[in-house]
């Protein structure tokens, strides 16, 4: 059997193709009757729009293409979720890649996308903006997420890494801890050079020295934060705190910590980075420097629709996203689930910086 097409549908309807387009596109003066008449005789045929045929004629493919470092794991899909709402609610889906941290599997993707997105979100938290530059479309809007984008042609948002990082080491310290150990993100990374960048500079603030033995590299994967903890409890003496780079690698270094005989926190206080939902749920339950997901994702497209609907270039924005502290057992609060969210030190709480480079 053919497929209906859009003359089946001028034919039945007695009107021409460019009447039955401009109703079905939502562009053009039709008649009310007109549109009527043409929408109920689409129906009858059950007639739907060729995609790419559409696009030809509105340049438009109603689509926000997204690469992201990986599709897995509940900080990838709440950044997801933040994203889907507001992007349908503009009329938009997602055309959704990963990218697996690596320079070429982006550009694969962008040139996968090519000609079937109207505007692009890229987190590459391992390449950099500039490193970017050559394969990112000059005709396509762009927003980048968690990139070392200063300075960059694009609009962009990032996390309050250092900020973060900063406040949960000085608050391990105000506990009293002196041998507070790290362990840090994927090397290259830039959301992981940032939280080093954080944990360093905490210590110096508390007086502390930095010490390269309790500085272990991870992956961002439970089983990466399983291992460097293993090699920490080895330490004679073994750290009073540890701070990981991102949650998982913390729920990995405390099922470690309690195989090599040591509690949470009597023995270790454990902190995270990120705030994933399981972060609540696990025993003891993990303090961890919040980062509102949701809203990365719904700033990105929020950011994306501004862009598309701008006739005329303007600088691009570059904002960041506070980070606060949620004080759970792991570190050694006395209350079950969550304790009252601390600010950072020099937090105004003031929502979101937003400048212009």
């Amino acid at each position: 059997m053919a497929s209906i097409t859009i003359r089946d549908v001028a034919a039945r309807a007695g009107v021409s193709i460019a009447t039955v387009s401009r109703v079905l596109n939502g562009s053009g003066p039709v008649r009310e009757e007109t549109r009527a008449r043409v929408e109920q005789v689409a129906a009858e045929l059950n007639f739907t729009p060729h995609g790419a045929a559409r696009s030809l004629i509105t340049r438009r493919t109603d689509t926000f293409g997204v690469v992201l470092p990986d599709l897995f794991g509940e900080f990838f899909s709440e950044v997801i979720r933040g994203m889907d709402p507001l992007a349908r609610g503009n009329g938009y889906h997602l055309l959704l890649s990963s990218s697996h941290d690596n320079r070429r599997e982006i550009e694969f993707a962008l040139q996968a996308m090519r000609g079937r997105v109207d505007g692009l979100i890229v987190m590459s938290p391992n390449v950099s903006a500039r490193a970017l530059e050559s394969c990112l479309p000059g005709d396509v809007p762009v927003v980048l997420l968690n990139c070392e984008a200063a300075g960059g042609p694009w609009p962009a948002i990032n996390v309050d890494n250092f900020g973060g990082a900063r406040a949960m080491v000085l608050h391990l310290a105000g506990l009293g801890h002196r041998r507070i150990a790290m362990v840090g993100g994927s090397a290259g990374n830039f959301d992981a050079r940032e939280r080093q960048r954080g944990y360093l500079a905490a210590l110096a603030e508390a007086g502390l020295p930095a010490d390269p033995a309790l500085e272990v590299a991870g992956d961002f994967t439970e089983r990466g934060g399983y291992r460097a903890a293993e090699a920490l409890a080895r330490l004679d003496p073994p750290p009073t705190a540890l701070f990981c780079a991102n949650d998982s690698m913390a729920v990995g270094a405390m099922s470690a910590l309690r195989a090599a005989g040591l509690r949470v926190p009597a023995d270790v206080a454990v902190a995270g980075f990120d705030d994933i939902p399981i972060a609540r749920y696990i025993d003891p339950a993990l303090s961890s420097v919040h980062v509102d997901v949701h809203r990365l994702g719904a700033l990105a497209v929020g950011m994306l629709c501004e862009t598309l609907g701008k006739e005329t270039p303007h600088p691009p924005v570059h904002e960041m996203l506070p980070t606060r502290l949620v004080i759970r057992r792991s570190c050694g609060a006395t209350g079950p689930g969550d304790e009252p969210a601390h600010r950072h030190p020099d937090e105004s709480g003031a929502g979101h910086a937003r400048s212009s480079p």
